[in-house]
C-alpha cells in the first residue's frame, strides 16, 4: 500500500534569501541530520542574468536498519538524487528527491517548496479571450502577517513493491526516520538562521535584474515596457498584499475568460489557502499533533474542500472525527459524509435558532450548563437519578427529548469554541458531572433503555470526542446493571474517559476537587454553587400525551421535520418527480446529495398535457416491478412506459444532463418562462469499468441485484420570480458538496451581473 504524506505550510519568520543562505549551509555534509553523510553535486546550471540556479546532488545516507537486513541486502549506505531548482527573481525554491537505491524494488518520492512572493490583486479577474483556451493562473503562497515571511510545504509517498519478504519491516522502518526527521527540518534551519545572526548576517540584498546596457538603452527608446510586469505592479500598489487563496470558476457565454485566483483576507484565520494550514495555527488552536496527524488533517481537509467548495466545518469539529476513526482517512471520509448528510437532511444548523424547550421539560429536565472544569473545558451537570425518563417519554415523546439533547451539543460545541477564544488554547470537548443518587430500578425501563441506545448511536455518529471526561457520582448498586445494558454501545474510546465514584468517595482524593474548582462543585454535592436547574422528579401523569399519541414516539426519531425526501434510483428505472408549472417566470429550485452509487440528473421539459393518474400508477409499478437489465429508452421513464412522451419529440433537456458521483451534491435553479410541465429525473449509471465489461463480453445476463442502484436525498420548491431573489446562488445548476451548509457558493457570472430574472437567457425556457 501506498503511504503519502503531506505536510501543514509551515513558516519561516525571516526574509526568503536569509532562509536560502541558511539552507545551503547543509550541504556537503550537516551534523545534526546523523544519517546524512555526504553529498556530491552531479549537474549544476545557472542561468545568464543568475536568476535561476539548478543543484542536482547524490546524497548519500546511513539509515539506523537493523543488523541483520543490512547483511540480507549486503549494503550499508543506501543514496538519493535530490534536484534544487532556485528562482530568485520569483523567490523560490523547489526540491525534487528521489531514491536511487533499490529503486525497482522501492519507491520514494519527495516534493518541497519554499515561496515569499507578494501575491496578486485580491479580486477576480475575467478577461475576454477568444483563444487559447481556459487557464488558471496561480500565485505563490503568502503569509498573512508579513508578506516578507517564508512559507515552507513537504509532501512524499512511499511504496514498498517488494523487498526480499521484508515489505512490512521497511514500510514500517522508513515511516519512522520521516516522521522523526520531519519536524527536526525545521530546527535545523532555525539553527543556521541563528548563527548566520549572531555572525551579523541580518538581511541579505534581493536578487535585482540588470539588463545589459544595449539592451536598456534600446527599450527605452522604443519605449517598450512588460505590460503585464505594469499590470500587477500597479494592481499591488493599489492593493497591497493579501493573506491566502482560493480559485474561482466561473463561465461567460461566448468568450473563454483567463480565471485568476481569487485572495481573501481574515485576520483571525490562519488558514492560508483552501485545503491547507498553518503549522502555527494547528499548535495554538488544534494542539500538538504528530506529523503524521497534521499530514491526515491536511488531507481530509483537501477533501473537503473539494466536495463542499466554500464553506466547510471548522478545523477542530474534522480533528474530532480524524480521532473518532484513529487518523484513518477513508473511515473519517465515511463518517464524516454521512454526518454532514444528516445535518442537512435534519437541518441541524438552525436548531438553536428554532428550538424552543417543551414545557415539560424545562420544568423537569434535571440537567444544565454550570462553569467549566480546572482546564477550562465547559461542565455540563445532569441529575440522572433524578429524572423521570418514562414520564419524559410519556409527556413529550422520544422526538423531543432528543431535540433536547442535540440542542444541548450544539451548546457545548459554541461554547467549546468560546472557551477556545477566550483561553487562547484548545477546548475541543466538554466535561460531564452525573449524579445518580435516587437511580433505582424503574429506570431500567425498557422502552427508555431502547429510547436511550438509540440516543447514544445518534451523539457518538454525529459528534465524536466531543465528552472529555464523565464524572459519575454517587452510583448505587443497580448502576452495574444499566451500565452493562449501556456500555456496549459507547465508543471505547468514550468509555476510557468516565470515572465512576460510589457513595461518598467522590470526596476524597482523587475526586472531584481534582478536576473541578471547589467553588464550581454543585450544591448538591455538599458544596455552595448553585446549580440554575429543574430538581426533576416524578411528572404527573396529567402531563402525559394521549395514548394514540405516545405510541408514535416510537417511529424514527426526527423523520417528520425534514425538508427532504430519499429515493432509490435502480437500473432500468428511473426516479422521476413531475412538476406542473402554472405561471410563466416560476423558478424551479432543487437541492441533492447523491447518498450511494452513481446517477445521471436531468431537468426534461413538455408542453403536452400529462395524465397524473397514468404518472401514479406507472410509478407504482416501477416501484414494486422494476426492470432490471433493461435497454435504455429516450422516453422519460416512469412517466411514460407506452411512451406517451418522446425525448426530442415531446420533451427536451430544459437543462443539460449531468453525470454525478458517489458523495456530489448539487443546487440549482430553472427559469421556466411558460406554462408547461417540467421533470426531475435520477437515472442509475452503470459505472465505467463494469459498463466496458458487459460490452466486451456481449449482453449481461442480469438477475435483479439490489446493488444495481443509486440512493439520493433532493428537495426542490417552486419560487415566484420576486420570491427567488437572494434564495439561491446561481440560475444555473452548482456542483457544491452538502450545500446546504454553505452560506456562499459559487455564483456564475450571468447570475452576479443579471439585472433581472428573465435576462438569464441561458437558464430561461427555450
Amino acid at each position: 500500500m501506498v503511504q503519502h504524506y503531506e505536510s501543514p505550510v509551515r513558516v519561516y519568520k525571516y526574509p526568503f534569501e536569509l532562509v536560502m543562505a541558511a539552507y545551503e549551509k547543509r550541504f556537503p555534509i550537516c551534523p545534526m541530520i546523523p544519517v546524512f553523510v555526504g553529498s556530491e553535486i552531479t549537474y549544476e546550471h545557472k542561468s545568464d542574468d543568475g536568476a535561476v540556479h539548478i543543484v542536482e546532488r547524490r546524497c548519500k545516507l546511513n539509515l539506523d536498519a537493523p543488523y541483520i537486513l543490512k547483511k540480507i541486502v549486503g549494503i550499508d549506505f543506501i543514496y538519493f538524487i535530490q534536484r534544487n531548482s532556485l528562482d530568485v527573481r520569483a523567490r523560490t525554491l523547489k526540491i525534487e528527491a528521489h531514491n536511487e537505491s533499490f529503486s525497482s524494488r522501492i519507491i520514494v518520492r519527495e516534493n518541497c517548496f519554499y515561496s515569499q512572493r507578494v501575491a496578486p490583486p485580491c479580486h477576480l479577474v475575467l478577461r475576454q479571450r477568444v483563444a487559447p483556451p481556459c487557464r488558471l493562473v496561480l500565485c505563490q503562497q503568502v503569509h498573512q502577517d508579513n508578506s516578507e515571511w517564508t512559507c515552507f510545504e513537504q509532501s512524499a509517498s512511499l511504496d514498498v513493491i517488494s523487498f526480499f519478504g521484508f515489505e512490512a519491516t521497511v514500510e514500517k522502518l522508513a515511516c519512522k526516520h520521516y516522521a522523526a526527521n520531519i519536524k527536526k527540518g525545521k530546527e535545523i534551519i532555525q539553527y543556521y538562521i541563528d548563527e548566520l545572526i549572531s555572525d551579523g548576517v541580518t538581511g541579505l540584498p534581493k536578487w535585482e535584474e540588470r539588463l545589459p546596457r544595449e539592451s536598456r538603452q534600446r527599450s527605452e527608446a522604443l519605449g517598450v515596457r512588460d505590460v503585464a510586469d505594469d499590470e500587477l505592479r500597479e494592481e499591488r500598489v493599489r492593493m497591497g498584499s493579501v493573506s491566502s487563496m482560493e480559485t474561482v470558476r466561473t463561465r461567460v457565454e461566448g468568450a473563454l475568460p483567463e480565471i485568476v485566483v481569487v485572495a481573501s483576507s481574515e485576520a483571525n484565520d490562519r488558514r492560508v489557502e483552501v485545503g491547507k494550514i498553518d503549522s502555527d495555527y494547528i499548535e495554538q488552536w488544534l494542539g500538538l499533533l504528530s506529523p503524521v496527524e497534521e499530514s491526515r488533517l491536511v488531507e481530509i481537509r483537501r477533501w473537503i474542500a473539494e466536495t463542499h467548495k466554500e464553506k466547510m466545518p471548522n478545523d477542530m469539529h474534522l480533528l474530532r472525527f480524524l480521532r473518532a476513526r484513529d487518523f484513518n482517512v477513508e473511515k473519517t471520509r465515511e463518517m464524516l459524509h454521512s454526518s454532514l448528510l444528516w445535518r442537512k437532511q435534519h437541518q441541524l444548523d438552525k436548531l438553536l435558532h428554532v428550538y424552543k424547550p417543551h414545557p415539560v421539560i424545562m420544568d423537569y429536565f434535571p440537567g444544565c450548563w454550570h462553569y467549566h472544569d480546572k482546564e477550562g473545558r465547559p461542565l455540563y451537570v445532569l441529575r440522572l437519578g433524578q429524572m423521570d425518563f418514562k414520564g419524559l417519554l410519556r409527556a413529550v415523546g422520544e422526538d423531543d427529548i432528543l431535540r433536547n439533547v442535540l440542542a444541548t451539543c450544539e451548546e457545548g460545541l459554541q461554547r467549546c469554541e468560546k472557551a477556545t477564544k477566550m483561553l487562547s488554547k484548545p477546548i475541543s470537548s466538554w466535561t460531564g458531572l452525573v449524579d445518580l443518587e435516587g437511580l433505582s430500578i424503574r429506570h431500567l425501563w425498557r422502552p427508555g433503555i431502547r429510547v436511550l441506545l438509540r440516543m447514544i448511536e445518534v451523539v457518538e455518529a454525529n459528534y465524536p470526542e466531543t465528552m472529555g471526561r464523565l464524572l459519575i457520582v454517587r452510583a448505587p448498586r443497580v448502576f452495574p446493571i444499566l451500565w452493562t445494558l449501556v456500555s456496549s454501545f459507547i465508543d471505547e474510546n468514550t468509555r476510557n474517559k468516565f470515572l465512576i465514584y460510589g457513595g461518598n468517595d467522590y470526596q476524597g482524593p482523587g475526586g472531584l476537587t481534582d478536576y473541578i474548582d471547589t467553588c464550581y462543585i454543585p450544591d448538591f454535592l455538599d458544596a455552595d454553587s448553585q446549580c440554575d436547574m429543574p430538581p426533576g422528579g416524578i411528572i404527573p401523569k396529567s402531563l402525559y400525551m394521549p395514548q394514540e399519541e405516545q405510541e408514535l414516539t416510537f417511529a424514527p426519531p426526527l423523520e417528520t421535520d425534514s425538508i427532504y425526501h430519499t429515493a432509490n434510483i435502480f437500473r432500468g428505472a428511473p426516479y422521476e418527480v413531475v412538476i406542473p408549472v402554472i405561471e410563466a417566470g416560476t423558478v424551479i429550485t432543487w437541492d441533492f446529495d447523491v447518498i450511494k452509487g452513481d446517477c445521471q440528473f436531468a431537468l426534461m421539459k413538455t408542453k403536452r398535457p400529462v395524465d397524473y393518474d397514468v404518472i401514479k400508477q406507472n410509478s407504482h409499478q416501477h416501484n414494486h416491478h422494476a426492470h432490471y437489465g433493461a435497454p435504455s429508452s429516450s422516453t422519460i421513464g416512469n412517466v411514460m412506459d407506452r411512451p406517451l412522451l418522446v425525448l426530442g419529440i415531446d420533451a427536451y433537456n430544459a437543462e443539460s444532463p449531468l453525470v454525478l458521483r458517489d458523495g456530489d451534491s448539487i443546487q440549482g435553479s430553472h427559469v421556466a418562462g411558460s406554462i408547461s410541465t417540467y421533470v426531475l429525473q435520477w437515472k442509475y449509471k452503470e459505472p465505467a469499468k463494469a459498463a466496458r465489461s458487459s460490452s466486451a463480453h456481449g449482453p449481461a445476463f442480469d438477475f435483479p441485484l439490489l446493488q444495481h442502484k443509486c440512493k439520493v436525498m433532493y428537495y426542490y420548491e417552486l419560487l415566484k420570480s420576486h420570491d427567488f431573489r437572494g434564495s439561491m446562488t446561481s440560475l444555473q445548476s452548482c456542483q457544491s458538496g452538502f450545500s446546504s451548509l454553505s452560506l456562499n457558493t459559487t455564483v456564475s457570472d450571468h447570475s452576479a451581473n443579471a439585472s433581472s430574472l428573465p435576462s438569464a437567457s441561458s437558464c430561461s425556457s427555450r
